[in-house]
């Protein structure tokens, strides 16, 4: 009778059990945890809900910055980290383990602006852009900004800077971008994911500049399109180097990655700003996913892997709607290769 009361209790309990799986979907080590970048924020939060939905794996991911997301992969309190800004060869070296970059997609910089009567079409050129952020262009009708755009009613009002406050990925684009084009700003300031910003004010994760431009008459930053777009931000058309004016889409930041595979196939921590081509977007770059090369559980190698390919395949066909340029085949193909690098993982 009591072994009979026992079989019963432990069926129950397994009935309990299975029945937890079924309605949360998981089953033990389906869970993993990212960190890092806000630029593609809004492309990761598809990606995770929807391949949780199809594949049963939990992905929990905090949208802190890249130096943030780079910190969790160093002390390994997340699986993955995720940055716009590729580690250092220092960087590299300082890791615990081997680092491999996937980069997931190409995504745009815009320079975001709340100015009253100047909905769209507003034009810029690199050295007002450095002047601006430099602090040397105080006010929307100096003559400066008047010149590149004919025509257009520019208010006498201050420009507000605003700024990432936090490590960036974003700041690294930008700022690479303003030393390609500003010699003052590559000897003064420099390019990094935080930096002494002569002027302005600063904002928490790309949601937080876009924030600080939405409330202040005459302020100006630097965001992604698609945070932008969601504020329901005007933007500018940037003059690019071979001297049109472009508006940042999915086609122009396409055309600045168009020229990189190249230089990929040696080494996939490039930069794409400033580049050739008459219909590419100045201020683009790559985001990556950070994994160790050797993953140290098994079970999760195996989860981080699939997800991984899914992404590189699968996933794409969501950056496009959500402004974000899908990866160039040879760019695909190259981190299929690297993936299949990663070892420990459950093959």
């Amino acid at each position: 009778m009591k072994a009979a009361r026992l079989m019963s209790w432990s069926a129950a309990l397994l009935a309990l059990a299975l029945s937890a799986v079924s309605t949360t979907g998981f089953a033990a080590g389906s869970a993993l945890t990212g960190a890092g970048a806000t630029f593609p924020y809004p492309l990761y939060s598809k990606w995770f809900d929807v391949y949780q939905k199809e594949h049963k794996v939990l992905i929990s991911y905090q949208s802190i910055g890249s130096g943030g997301g780079i910190q969790q992969l160093k002390s390994r309190t997340a699986d993955f980290g995720a940055s716009d800004a590729p580690l250092s060869d220092q960087e590299m070296r300082d890791m615990p383990g081997k680092v491999v970059h996937l980069p997931m997609v190409a995504g745009a910089v815009v320079i975001a602006y709340n100015l009253p009567g100047v909905r769209k079409g507003l034009k810029l050129s690199g050295d007002v852009v450095a002047g601006i952020f430099l602090g040397n262009i105080k006010r929307w009708n100096d003559k400066r900004i008047v010149s590149l755009n004919p025509g257009m009613k520019l208010p006498n009002l201050p420009i507000a800077v605003a700024h990432r406050s936090d490590g960036s990925g974003t700041s690294y684009i930008f700022t690479s971008y303003l030393a390609a084009i500003s010699n003052d700003w590559a000897k003064r300031i420099g390019i990094g994911k935080s930096v002494n910003w002569p002027a302005g004010i600063g904002g928490k994760g790309n949601d937080g500049v876009a924030g600080v431009v939405k409330q202040t008459p005459g302020a100006v930053g630097y965001v992604e399109l698609a945070y932008a777009t969601q504020s329901k931000l005007a933007y500018a058309y940037l003059r690019n180097r071979a001297g049109a004016f472009v508006e940042p889409t999915i086609a122009s930041t396409t055309a600045a990655a168009a020229g990189s595979a190249t230089a990929m196939q040696k080494d996939v921590r490039v930069s794409i700003v400033n580049a050739s081509g008459k219909n590419a977007y100045p201020i683009a770059g790559f985001t990556y996913i950070l994994v160790y090369q050797r993953q140290s559980n098994a079970n999760k190698g195996r989860d981080l892997v699939g997800f991984l390919r899914w992404a590189v395949r699968d996933g794409q066909k969501y950056a496009a709607p959500l402004l974000y340029a899908p990866l160039p085949k040879q760019v695909a193909s190259m981190n299929e290769s690297s993936i299949k690098s990663i070892t420990n993982a459950g093959k």
